[in-house]
């Protein structure tokens, strides 16, 4: 499930999930950039046993990594929203900074 929520993330900038989700998937998210920030072909095959597409991983090593290289961590933002109609669950957006 991570796997996909990863990819996800990577791939739109932001996705809204629950809280307890959203903080096991930024230190899933931010492992694979920072090992995007290192390019050579070991890095990529790591993050390509991850992340499930290939334009995904793509995206990483040419626009996300890159725009990340001066900073050591904190690459992603939880933003509380609410709780969901329904079952009540604390709702939280989280986003690439």
């Amino acid at each position: 499930m991570f796997r996909g929520m990863v990819t996800f993330l990577l791939e739109n900038g932001k996705m809204e999930t629950t809280v307890t989700r959203a903080k096991e998937l930024r230190s899933m998210a931010e492992k694979i950039v920072t090992i995007g920030k290192n390019a050579n072909l070991n890095s990529k095959r790591k993050v390509f046993s991850y992340v499930t597409k290939e334009n995904v991983v793509k995206k990483l090593f040419d626009e996300i990594a890159p725009k990340y290289a001066d900073v050591s961590g904190g690459y992603t933002r939880i933003t509380r929203i609410g709780p969901r109609k329904g079952d009540a669950a604390e709702m939280a957006i989280i986003e690439l900074i």
